[in-house]
């Protein structure tokens, strides 16, 4: 581990040891550079506040946190020396027919089970409740109409107070192995059993509702917003090129540019 300085100034091993614990890493090594970096790219941006005597005025939040003397002056040095383009209307509605499908409506089931509850841990328990399991879809194969008295009587789950009605269901809302089964299962048609870390399970989709693409007015903000994030954390990482490109760093490599990248 060289000893690391940005146009002079020292980058103590001490700072880049404690800098560590707050970068991720998949090993030492990676997080030292990382650390490192991140020292190294603070310093670069307070040198050039101070080179351009970049105002200091410390900002709160709503919760009455308050920036710190250095926090304040790299966003203040970042906003006076970052321009980054606004998107029109063109390119946002270019961005919107070329990612369509970000822009769909979640799928709906409208769905119902019965739980025989039994801990994966637990093999005695678990048998049993698929036993259980295997016998009530046998007589829900026999009498499908029963489902709902069935999951009032047998289920484990507290949904068997409404019959085993789960309500709307969209992706994300269950387990892995559960919505998978919502996603092979036709309206009206009632699963084999299926396993889970809560049980065994019999599900019934009673309607499903497929994702709709959602208008360009109602997400246009959003683009808006998400457009102007990367185009902004694309024009401060080439800003930091340039003074990488311009500094004297020893200690550490880093990518550097000679020229603007983003006019």
């Amino acid at each position: 581990m060289s000893a690391v300085s940005v146009n002079g100034v020292s980058i103590s091993r001490k700072a880049i040891a404690a800098e560590v614990q707050n970068t991720p890493a998949r090993t030492p090594a990676e997080g030292w550079f990382a650390a490192a970096r991140a020292l190294v790219v603070r310093e670069l941006l307070l040198q050039e506040a101070q080179r351009l005597a970049i105002p200091l005025d410390p900002q709160g939040d709503a919760d009455g946190r308050r920036e710190t003397h250095e926090e304040a002056l790299i966003r203040a040095l970042l906003a006076q020396e970052v321009r980054t383009p606004v998107a029109d209307e063109d390119t946002l509605r270019r961005f919107y027919d070329n990612n369509r499908r970000r822009f769909m409506s979640a799928p709906l089931w409208q769905a119902e089970h019965i739980l025989c509850a039994a801990r994966r841990d637990d093999a005695a328990a678990f048998a049993a409740a698929r036993a259980k399991a295997e016998a009530l879809a046998a007589a829900l194969t026999a009498a499908p109409e029963r489902f709902a008295d069935l999951a009032r009587t047998q289920s484990d789950c507290p949904s068997a107070a409404v019959g085993g009605s789960l309500g709307q269901i969209t992706p994300g809302d269950t387990t892995l192995e559960f919505e998978a089964a919502l996603r092979s299962l036709e309206p009206g048609v009632i699963s084999a059993p299926v396993e889970t870390r809560y049980g065994v399970h019999l599900i019934r989709v009673n309607r499903y509702v497929e994702g709709r693409p959602v208008p360009f007015e109602a997400v246009r903000k959003e683009i808006a917003a998400y457009l102007a994030d990367h185009v902004s954390r694309s024009a401060e990482a080439q800003y930091i090129a340039l003074l990488v490109g311009r500094a004297d760093i020893k200690g550490i490599a880093l990518d550097g540019a000679d020229s603007p990248l983003v006019q």
